[in-house]
């Protein structure tokens, strides 16, 4: 085992200043869009172009997946009549294989980032025991573009739910399929700089080709330190102005992504909603400017 004492910090706020992340410095120059991806197979990079749109190198994705832990949460509905209205305006949908079958026509055409962990209800007091609930061959039946797993690091499951994502990986490597890497956090786990910079790089080293996290201070040392893109969480519902300040912040510090899903489908207005963060994803807006955009196109 490595000698943890060169490496460990007191600095449990925000990240060791010490470290240079050369955040000044951009990824050396490849032949693909994504990071990460030059060594990766054919079909794991034709996924992955699927998931981030070719032209900006970013991706709007809409997470409806809170079901499988909530049950019909508020604006997830009729995901038949929510999806179907979002579709030309997001990029990916991350979705249960339920959820993706039941409600989603098949000429829906957009990327699917498949929900595979599974876990405890909010019934339970612990949410963070999880298993995986798919398996590979119904990933490949459903054409998933991506396969989203949960890890919940520094708790009494922190193994078992990397076990869960190793294993996960080990399979999208032999077909292909990227996997998603979700950092996940519970009430009792830090939100610090540190934490996310941590739990991003081992996630990424580990050979998740995605991570999701979110975002916080220093946020572009921990988008640096990690070797893949990096997509950030949307979490819980805020107002819209600071949802689109949330994005813009979020790409302007290295992220390649925002996962959205209670501040676009629990928004006055969700397919305005989708359309001002889409622009701050692909079209370089400002949180003002999208703002702007989202006053002037909801419905009066």
């Amino acid at each position: 085992m490595a000698d943890m004492d060169g490496i460990k910090t007191n600095n449990h706020e925000g990240i060791d200043p010490s470290k240079n992340f050369h955040t000044d410095t951009a990824p050396g120059k490849t032949n693909y869009h994504i990071k990460g991806m030059d060594n990766m197979s054919w079909g794991m990079k034709d996924r992955m172009s699927r998931i981030f749109n070719p032209k900006s190198g970013n991706a709007l994705i809409l997470a409806v997946d809170h079901g499988y832990i909530s049950g019909a949460t508020k604006g997830l509905e009729r995901l038949d009549i929510l999806l179907p209205e979002l579709q030309e305006d997001i990029d990916v949908v991350m979705a249960t294989r339920g959820a993706i079958r039941t409600c989603l026509p098949p000429m829906f055409n957009k990327p699917i980032a498949l929900r595979c962990s599974a876990g405890s209800t909010v019934l339970s007091e612990d949410v963070t025991s999880e298993t995986i609930g798919v398996d590979i061959e119904d990933v490949i039946r459903m054409n998933a573009s991506a396969m989203a797993v949960q890890t919940f690091l520094g708790t009494e499951d922190e193994k078992e739910t990397i076990t869960n994502l190793c294993r996960t990986i080990d399979l999208g490597v032999k077909y292909g399929i990227p996997t998603l890497g979700v950092v996940a956090v519970g009430k009792q786990m830090a939100r610090s700089p540190q934490f996310f910079s941590l739990a991003t790089r081992v996630l990424a080293e580990l050979g998740a080709q995605i991570v999701k996290t979110y975002y916080c201070e220093d946020f572009e040392k921990v988008t640096s330190g990690c070797p893949v893109p990096i997509v950030v969480a949307g979490g819980k519902q805020l107002p819209p102005k600071e949802a689109l300040t949330l994005a813009y912040r979020a790409i302007s510090e290295g992220a390649r992504g925002v996962d959205m899903g209670r501040n676009i489908f629990q928004a006055e207005d969700p397919k305005a909603m989708a359309k001002a963060v889409a622009k701050v994803i692909h079209e370089n807006y400002t949180d003002n400017e999208a703002y702007e955009f989202y006053l002037d196109t909801k419905v009066k």
